[in-house]
């Protein structure tokens, strides 16, 4: 889990999301953090409300008072996010300087598909030819290279070796890490 990029859910005061998302990402640049603290995200959803028969499409908060933010969990860096003014704290930590606990691909996966994002940052992690590993479904803890990615769908195609044959293989981007 050490020097890996992993997503944290930090506790904020309600209605200060916006703010601390900027104090941190101010902190991130200026303690030269970028190596360690990579996105911070409020998750939110658009909807479309009709009242009085006018339509507005209205931003509203998935989780009020939460922030993600994906980060590789160091001292320094768990330090710089939870003394960002407006953090309560990281969610699944015990307290008493306890490290937290990361949401699962799975998880993250979830939340970052509703608002139409990918845990896998898709321009340099997943592009044709490079290796993936599939982490879940039929085909896990198999190789494989990517063949071709569908963003629309959120799925690509990974050829796996499959009895001394390379077999093209839909999977999700749930479904796989860089290998």
């Amino acid at each position: 889990m050490e020097n890996q990029k992993l997503w944290y859910v930090v506790n904020t005061y309600s209605g200060h999301e916006s703010k601390v998302k900027e104090k941190l990402e101010m902190r991130i640049n200026s303690m030269n953090m970028q190596d360690n603290i990579f996105r911070v995200i409020i998750p939110e959803q658009k909807e479309v409300e009709v009242k009085d028969g006018v339509t507005k499409e209205k931003v509203k908060k998935m989780f009020p008072g939460y922030v993600l933010i994906e980060m590789i969990m160091s001292d320094e860096a768990w330090y710089v996010v939870r003394n960002t003014p407006g953090v309560t704290g990281f969610i699944g930590s015990s307290g008493k300087g306890a490290k937290p606990v990361p949401l699962s691909p799975l998880e993250i996966d979830t939340i970052l598909s509703n608002m139409g994002m990918s845990r896998l940052d898709v321009n340099d992690e997943l592009k044709e030819g490079e290796k993936v590993k599939v982490i879940d479904g039929p085909f896990k803890n198999m190789y494989g290279k990517i063949q071709s990615v569908d963003l629309k769908n959120n799925t690509i195609t990974v050829l796996i070796d499959l009895f001394g044959q390379e077999t093209p293989v839909d999977v999700t981007l749930s479904q796989v890490e860089k290998a």
